[in-house]
């Protein structure tokens, strides 16, 4: 396929609600999208980085400079498909947010083309998937509890509480207490805590928690080994899935019984379908993680939790746990399931006009010209 050009889109979405984790509290997303063009065909890729490196090295003005003067001059001349950019962008190290954008633009672009659902060609087998949603740090144990009261009675079949030193076990306890035992419920550290608080951690092991998820610092499978020796609780890994490779590695030390895919993380959905067999081959269950992403980033995400390996709700939420209004038709929660789309590439677009109303800047980059240059 031959690209004709690139545009890079940045949008401004509000959240409903602050979203408090250990490393800040986001009350808007500054979103940048990437649209693969190829002629008459279009392909839309989210690039999940944060504003700033928070959660990861990578943040969304470094992002769109990544893409800008590094991988866009690469397909100016280039036949690509999406697994022909792995080894194009290989000399180019780290960035995978950057590139698992502009992968999935052109995956997207392929695949309609094609006419070739993503669920096809990844090889999903489910037409729902199972929802969770991530409940973040609040200013008070009663305003947790009537949040998690809402998500639940909403439908969400698994809650995921964000914890750091000073808010875990007696949220923990307060939402079991309140809710019962019944209730699917794991925790999230993004890394807040080290393996001296092994103790500390033990103490969640008799609230029956699904996992705990990232307790140590990103790249610490020593740590996280040894942890995994101290407490009950299973430890499910995020930050340190960069890779298959990383997933290999961190199973066969016993850093982890779970794993986290994210695609933007690890740089694109053909890494994350890896990771996904990497884990199946291993016995190890897996669960699609989020970004807070659009409903252009949700709805690949909701396609990749509709392998076969993904035996656990994850953050695959509808659209109003985060967006009053999405760019895309919305994501909407039945029977705590949310449904699979369809049609050919991630089967959903921008809706124009909305996509206008939260757009903040928009960079073309032809490829008809004599090599990429920024157009108006």
């Amino acid at each position: 396929m031959k690209l004709t050009g690139l545009e890079l889109r940045r949008v401004a979405m509000p959240l409903v609600a602050p979203f408090r984790t250990s490393f800040g509290t986001e009350l808007r997303r500054d979103v940048l999208l990437v649209r693969a063009v190829a002629g008459d065909v279009e392909g839309w890729g989210e690039c999940v980085a944060m504003s700033a490196p928070l959660y990861s090295a990578e943040y969304v003005d470094d992002a769109a400079t990544t893409i800008q003067r590094h991988l866009a001059p690469v397909l100016a001349d280039a036949d690509v498909e999406a697994h022909t950019l792995e080894p194009l962008f290989a000399r180019f190290k780290g960035h995978p947010m950057a590139k698992a954008a502009v992968q999935t633009a052109v995956l997207d672009a392929q695949l309609r083309a094609a006419g070739t659902p993503l669920g096809s060609y990844l090889g999903a087998v489910k037409d729902r998937v199972p929802a969770g949603v991530s409940v973040g740090i609040m200013d008070s144990i009663p305003a947790l509890l009537d949040a998690v009261a809402g998500y639940l009675d909403a439908g969400y079949l698994r809650i995921k509480l964000k914890i750091e030193p000073g808010w875990d076990v007696e949220p923990v306890r307060a939402v079991r207490e309140r809710f019962g035992d019944g209730v699917l419920l794991q925790v999230d550290a993004n890394t807040a805590y080290s393996l001296a608080d092994a103790r500390h951690l033990a103490r969640l092991d008799p609230f029956d928690l699904l996992l705990i998820e990232q307790p140590l610092p990103e790249d610490d499978l020593r740590g996280h080994a040894a942890l995994a020796r101290l407490i009950r609780t299973p430890i499910c890994l995020d930050e340190s899935i960069v890779s298959a490779r990383a997933a290999a590695d961190a199973i066969a030390l016993g850093a982890c019984e779970i794993v986290n895919i994210k695609p933007g993380r690890v740089g694109g959905y053909l890494e994350a379908r890896r990771i996904h067999d990497v884990c199946v081959a291993n016995g190890v269950p897996v669960w699609a993680g989020g970004m807070l992403e659009t409903g252009l980033g949700r709805a690949a995400n909701v396609i990749l939790a509709a392998l076969p390996g993904f035996t656990l709700p994850g953050d695959t939420s509808a659209s109003d746990r985060y967006y009053a209004r999405d760019i895309t038709a919305p994501f909407v929660l039945e029977d705590g399931h949310v449904a699979v789309p369809g049609g050919p590439g991630i089967g959903v677009s921008p809706v124009p006009e909305l996509l206008d109303e939260v757009t903040t800047d928009t960079l073309r980059i032809d490829f008809t010209a004599r090599g990429p240059r920024p157009g108006g």
